[in-house]
């Protein structure tokens, strides 16, 4: 979702940021559980990636979706089949 959509109401300070390689993204967890929270991940670094089973008023069970499948393993190569480079 945009920035501008997104309202984090509480937890910051149980947050930490972790980044990778080419530090582009920007995950958080919950330093208590470890929960991947939200992010800006690398395909969409000006978006925000929300975990689902974060949200107070959403129920992964009965909530209606769609699951994207991305190999990660191969993450250059899967990110230009999605964009149509391959």
């Amino acid at each position: 979702m945009p920035p501008d959509r997104f309202r984090q109401t509480a937890g910051t300070e149980d947050l930490v940021l972790s980044q990778f390689n080419t530090k582009i993204s920007n995950h958080r967890f919950c330093r208590h559980c470890g929960i991947h929270t939200f992010d800006n991940p690398r395909s969409a670094p000006d978006m925000v990636s929300i975990n689902v089973n974060c949200l107070d008023d959403f129920d992964p069970d009965t909530g209606t979706f769609a699951v994207d499948v991305f190999d990660g393993r191969n993450w250059e190569d899967a990110f230009a089949a999605r964009q149509g480079k391959i």
